[in-house]
């Protein structure tokens, strides 16, 4: 009886995989006064017995393993946390230094303000195409010698203008302002009236070369608006004048001198100031106007801190977006009412149309970004497009009249 429990023990024990506590109990005496199946169920009930206890103990050693893993895994995710938070700051330091050093390479493009310059190139190339179609007067070397000067005399204009901003600390904070590149506020300004001179030279030889005293009159008194501008003691920009000064400065002083300008001593009759150069005049004054306009909405806060009451510190970025809409609704209507008063040849109306998806996106462009900053600062340069192809229309549509008016200027 012994052996059969010992075999039926030994059995039931193997299949539990208790071995060691199971032969500890078999060799214990049993009594000859149990039947047998009681032995069986005692050699039975003392493995299964350990088989809970063991479970418990697994279950209990399965949870107590759960909970450090967790707690382990949750100490890892808080370092991890930390870490990246570490790392994330760092980060941002690390762009904020990328960002320094990207901006460092793209002040000098931001400084030289190139696509600024076409406020030269338009009035020019519109006064010389209306001279081209009034009398078929056209000098190539003139307008180049022109154009130069004009460069450098919208140079002198930029860097002045940087100077006397940061002597009143509108340009403190101003990362692309020549004088803060530069490091040197006399520097820049013996440099930007060392340019001044130099352009000027170069309208006094058009001058003379044309030999009509009109046009000196008119460029003299475009430069001087251009100083009383910013210029102390003056600085009617920061009184809210500098929109109707840039007006009169680039539209009918500037445009109707080079349209003089090509004026010839050889010729008799004198280029006659008509309705034809002065309707184009208004209208290349209108989109210069609109670039600063819009270049002072980003910039609202800074100017309002310096008292510079800009016609955006006055009314508004919101209101100023309006007001955008309504200059480029003034300018075609203009363009349109001109071309049925016959003022300007059709051809003009025709070519300045196809500019209206230009103005389109900059009047769209201003009224969803009016008031953030980092993207309102592109639309002057949307507006610089518009004014660029505008003028560019213009000319062209100016130029393919002549084929018109081939005998007879066009009435005053």
């Amino acid at each position: 009886m012994r052996m059969v429990c010992a075999s039926s023990s030994s059995s039931i024990l193997t299949n539990t995989t208790m071995t060691t506590r199971t032969a500890l109990t078999i060799t214990n005496p049993i009594p000859n006064s149990l039947p047998v199946h009681h032995h069986i169920y005692h050699v039975k009930r003392k493995p299964l017995q350990s088989c809970k206890h063991f479970q418990r103990q697994s279950f209990k050693s399965n949870i107590s393993s759960q909970l450090l893993s967790m707690e382990r895994k949750n100490h890892r995710q808080f370092s991890s946390q930390n870490e990246n938070a570490v790392v994330l700051e760092e980060a941002d330091n690390n762009n904020n230094e990328v960002e320094e050093v990207i901006s460092q390479s793209t002040l000098i493009w931001r400084a030289i303000k190139l696509p600024i310059y076409s406020v030269a190139l338009v009035p020019l190339t519109v006064g010389s195409a209306a001279a081209y179609l009034q009398a078929g007067l056209f000098s190539v070397r003139r307008y180049f010698v022109l154009l130069s000067s004009s460069v450098l005399i919208i140079t002198w204009l930029n860097l002045s203008n940087d100077v006397y901003d940061f002597d009143t600390g509108a340009d403190k904070n101003k990362k692309e302002s020549v004088v803060n590149i530069v490091g040197s506020r006399t520097g820049t300004l013996i440099a930007a009236y060392a340019l001044l001179a130099l352009g000027f030279m170069g309208l006094t030889w058009a001058y003379v070369e044309a030999g009509d005293i009109r046009t000196i009159y008119l460029l003299t008194c475009s430069i001087m608006l251009g100083y009383i501008y910013q210029c102390p003691p003056f600085r009617l920009s920061y009184r809210g004048l500098g929109e109707p000064l840039c007006f009169a400065a680039f539209g009918p002083f500037a445009t109707t001198a080079f349209y003089l300008m090509h004026n010839s001593q050889s010729v008799i009759q004198c280029l006659p100031i008509n309705g034809t150069i002065l309707s184009a005049s208004l209208l290349v004054g209108l989109t210069t106007t609109l670039i600063l306009f819009c270049s002072h909405f980003h910039q609202v806060d800074e100017d309002k801190a310096v008292m510079k009451m800009s016609p955006l510190v006055r009314i508004g970025t919101k209101a100023g977006s309006h007001l955008v809409k309504v200059a480029i609704l003034t300018l075609y209507t203009l363009l349109f009412a001109f071309g049925i008063s016959k003022l300007l040849p059709i051809s003009c109306i025709v070519s300045c149309a196809l500019t209206l998806p230009v103005a389109k996106l900059v009047v769209s462009y201003v009224e969803e970004n009016y008031s953030d900053k980092s993207k309102i600062f592109m639309a002057k340069y949307f507006c610089v497009r518009l004014h660029a192809m505008f003028g560019a229309a213009l000319s062209v549509g100016l130029v393919m009249a002549k084929s018109y008016y081939m005998q007879r200027p066009i009435l005053p």
